[in-house]
């Protein structure tokens, strides 16, 4: 679960750094902006990690169905931040898609790594 820890830290301490920087008011859109990608990079990693270490063949369904609920969430919620918090489109775009590449790379990199320990039934 380190990788979990890794994506948390560097996620909410980045936003810190933008929080703290002078000037910048953009801290609000760049928070908004990180929760989805790191909630739904944090839930799939959770989900595969325990998936590969009880019943590894279904791993593939599972990463499929999350990226079906991940479509569905992700316009939901880029949806309600833009109409319903009324957050700036632009600091708000430009962080949850910076979040949503750094974070879901970092993930697949893990889970890279993950299948390349053990192959089961091998």
């Amino acid at each position: 679960m380190t990788p979990l820890w890794w994506m948390v830290g560097a996620s909410v301490g980045s936003w810190l750094v933008v929080a703290a920087l002078p000037g910048v008011a953009s801290d609000r859109e760049v928070l908004f902006g990180m929760l989805a990608p790191l909630s739904g990079a944090a839930a799939t990693w959770v989900l595969a990690v325990r998936t590969w270490a009880s019943q590894p063949a279904r791993l593939t369904p599972l990463m499929v169905a999350a990226f079906a609920a991940k479509l569905v969430f992700f316009g939901g919620y880029v949806t309600v931040m833009l109409a319903g918090l009324s957050l700036r489109p632009l600091p708000f775009v430009i962080s949850f898609t910076a979040y949503f590449i750094a974070l879901h790379l970092y993930e697949a990199l893990c889970l890279q790594r993950l299948l390349s320990v053990r192959t089961p039934g091998l």
